[in-house]
């Protein structure tokens, strides 16, 4: 249990240092957003897949270059808890890539 409280007390303190980086990103997903819903026929159902794939894609980048960049390894993560947390840390970098992929794939991809 204290490995868990451990994690996400870092994770409080991450989000904090990078707050500038996390609100622009909000604000550039916010801005897509609007883009996108401003463009007539935006295929917003057609959009899905792209965006699902983009968010996979980002999540396996994400998962295997995270440990050199940590000057880490795999070999180095022997807990469940390690394992979990990098899985989970490429899973939100591959949302966040899908939620800012989806709206400039609907508008690529209009309705007729």
């Amino acid at each position: 249990m204290y490995e868990i409280w451990l994690t996400l007390n870092i994770l409080f303190e991450l989000g904090m240092q990078y707050l500038p980086a996390v609100i622009g990103t909000v604000v550039l997903w916010l801005a897509l957003m609007i883009f996108a819903a401003t463009r007539p026929g935006a295929g917003w159902k057609k959009a899905i897949a792209p965006a699902f794939v983009i968010g996979i894609i980002a999540t396996a980048i994400t998962f295997f270059i995270t440990p050199s960049m940590t000057k880490s390894s795999f070999d180095n993560m022997g807990y469940w808890v390690d394992w979990m947390n990098l899985l989970f840390y490429a899973a939100a970098f591959g949302a966040v890539a899908a939620a800012l992929a989806w709206p400039i794939a609907a508008s690529l991809r209009r309705n007729a």
